[in-house]
């Protein structure tokens, strides 16, 4: 059986970039470069930590914004942490660092020696969509508009 050659899905990480710059501007709109938002999270029976936005650099065209989250098993696993570039210009956000990994490629070869998936780039992306999204939807921090 012939495997091809996985061919990377351009829309929807356009799409998904373009769905986590809306997302991440309703959380980081009106924060200057240095400042930090503490957005509590809850849902249905359970707390779920809190997530942590801080503008790390701001620039006419690009902000650069750390997303990050404590009190999900502290001490058992890392806390997600990444490093995300909003494009004003194009109205996309994408990640750029994940737990200490930089530069991720639009596609891999499968496997490889640290075992990205052939589309890792377009699943971080999703990651940071679900996560904001969470965010957004279940959020308490003042100055969040209210997901409708």
């Amino acid at each position: 059986m012939v495997k091809t050659a996985y061919v990377t899905d351009l829309k929807a990480l356009q799409a998904e970039c373009s769905s986590n710059y809306v997302r991440l501007c309703r959380l980081v709109a009106d924060m200057a470069a240095g400042e930090v938002r503490e957005v509590p999270l809850a849902g249905e029976r359970a707390r779920f930590g809190t997530l942590w936005l801080e503008v790390l650099e701001q620039a006419p065209y690009t902000t650069i914004a750390r997303v990050s989250q404590t009190g999900v098993m502290d001490g058992f696993i890392d806390s997600p942490r990444m490093t995300v570039h909003l494009y004003h210009d194009a109205n996309m956000a994408e990640v750029t660092d994940f737990q200490r990994q930089r530069h991720f490629q639009g596609r891999y070869r499968y496997p490889n020696p640290r075992m990205h998936q052939p589309d890792e780039k377009l699943q971080l992306n999703r990651f940071l969509g679900e996560w904001l999204q969470h965010g957004l939807a279940h959020g308490h921090a003042a100055g969040i508009p209210e997901t409708p």
